[in-house]
């Protein structure tokens, strides 16, 4: 039995706890009517403890581990010779000198074992008056818990609390309003934490016939646009886009009626079509990869006019730089695109870059243009997608059939990359082709094999 366990047991005395702040006062009166706690009995228990601790110490209990540990060795030894004694074929010239050794080994062996079942016998005396000792401290300190009918360490516990609760007290009195804190990207939010969800699993209007496309909202609607929803699914081949499908609400895109459909081109694959499943709308436009070149388009809905940016030419296009696993590759996916609360961004990668994640921030103009570059150390083929927050980059990898995880961002603020986020997503089919934020409700939406999901986004 440790002092620790027998001296847990305190005294409650009479506390006058106050803490005085600028003028005010935090104060907490405690006081104690029960009588005065038998302080004798409780000496009486520790004299005994000290007993037990002097008999019974970590030097003497390690005496049998020692004894038995050399019987152990000799026991090794003597298999050792018997073993070489079996496999001696030297015509019995050196059979009695083996034999005699063994003799004595055996007689070392049981000299241990005499000297082990002396100290057995004499600890197993030791241990029965140990037990007694603890059976009588046991009883006494039942003894002393009955006599504890103020709960002693109950109200010490409150005590301690009380006590935290006037310190706070206190610096709440004597601080000022704390400056708030900037999240990453400076915008407010916090860090993200969790993604919770999904929110919205269903299959669109098309069933199961195609498996990458994108959907959401306009990140920056026209006034009367602000419910509309979006939908582009990759007609031709898993590859190439002609048209913009539209919704009115949410309800009407589950039920997959009152659509209207916006064409891009007349047929798949030509001048402006639409090339891998990677685009957002921002502003009435659609952003995508222009088809068969390392160009950005920009689809305004209202006039059905295209315009275009280039980024460097020596950018990947055509599946030279796609986001991939060990499992897969997305076919396409060369050029991501993304919006957040400042504006649409697109994420793609060079060999002048050796292969690694760049964002450029897009200028929404008409013609659009590219803004300012950041460059990353992340290699664009270990990512599944990438989204932006606040103007933080986050990157997403494939874990297993069930788990996608944001595992990587770049502050394009601070310039600085983390590769230690381990924020998972519960994924309801195996491949995410498409994923972006809306700033406007927090949430990431997702088109996964033909399946269309959201997840909320839990900020600290």
């Amino acid at each position: 039995m440790s002092q620790s366990n027998i001296f847990g047991l305190m005294v409650l005395i009479p506390l006058i706890l106050s803490q005085s702040v600028r003028g005010k006062d935090c104060v907490c009166e405690l006081q104690n009517s029960d009588p005065a706690f038998p302080e004798n009995k409780l000496k009486n228990v520790e004299f005994t403890a000290l007993q037990c601790t002097g008999n019974i110490t970590s030097e003497k209990m390690t005496e049998i581990d020692s004894l038995v540990l050399g019987l152990q060795h000799r026991i090794w030894q003597l298999l050792d010779n018997v073993s070489m004694l079996e496999k001696e074929d030297n015509g019995n010239l050196y059979a009695a000198v083996s034999l005699r050794i063994i003799e004595l080994e055996l007689a070392e062996i049981q000299d241990l074992l005499d000297k082990l079942n002396r100290t057995t016998n004499n600890y197993k005396q030791l241990s029965v008056e140990a037990a007694a000792e603890l059976q009588d401290m046991k009883e006494k300190m039942v003894e002393l818990e009955k006599f504890d009918h103020t709960q002693v360490m109950v109200r010490e516990r409150e005590n301690q609390r009380i006590k935290s609760d006037l310190g706070r007290c206190a610096n709440v009195l004597s601080s000022t309003s704390p400056a708030p804190t900037l999240s990453p990207g400076h915008c407010g939010l916090g860090r993200i934490v969790s993604v919770a969800g999904p929110r919205t699993y269903s299959l669109t209007v098309y069933g199961t016939s195609y498996s990458y496309g994108a959907w959401g909202r306009d990140a920056n609607p026209a006034p009367g646009d602000e419910n509309k929803y979006w939908l582009v699914v990759l007609s031709s081949s898993n590859v190439h886009g002609h048209y913009v499908r539209q919704f009115n609400s949410m309800g009407t895109f589950i039920l997959g009626i009152g659509a209207t459909d916006t064409y891009i081109s007349s047929s798949n694959p030509t001048t402006n079509t639409i090339q891998g499943p990677n685009m957002v709308m921002y502003g009435n436009a659609l952003y995508y990869n222009c088809y068969n070149i390392y160009s950005v388009c920009q689809f305004n809905m209202t006039t059905q006019s295209v315009s275009t940016v280039a980024l460097p030419n020596d950018a990947g296009y055509n599946n030279m730089f796609p986001f991939a696993h060990l499992g897969t590759t997305y076919s396409y996916t060369d050029m991501d695109f993304a919006t957040d609360e400042s504006g649409v961004y697109v994420i793609y990668a060079s060999t002048s870059s050796f292969g690694n994640v760049i964002i450029s921030k897009l200028e929404t103009s008409n013609p659009p243009a590219l803004n300012q570059t950041w460059f990353t150390s992340l290699h664009k083929r270990t990512v599944t997608n990438t989204f932006m927050v606040c103007g933080v980059l986050y990157a997403t990898r494939y874990l297993d059939k069930e788990r996608e995880e944001i595992f990587y961002s770049y502050d394009t603020k601070t310039n600085v990359e983390r590769y230690d986020l381990r924020i998972h997503i519960k994924k309801m089919q195996t491949n995410i082709e498409f994923l972006n934020y809306d700033p406007r409700d927090h949430l990431l939406y997702v088109y996964s094999d033909a399946y269309i999901l959201t997840y909320e986004l839990i900020f600290q």
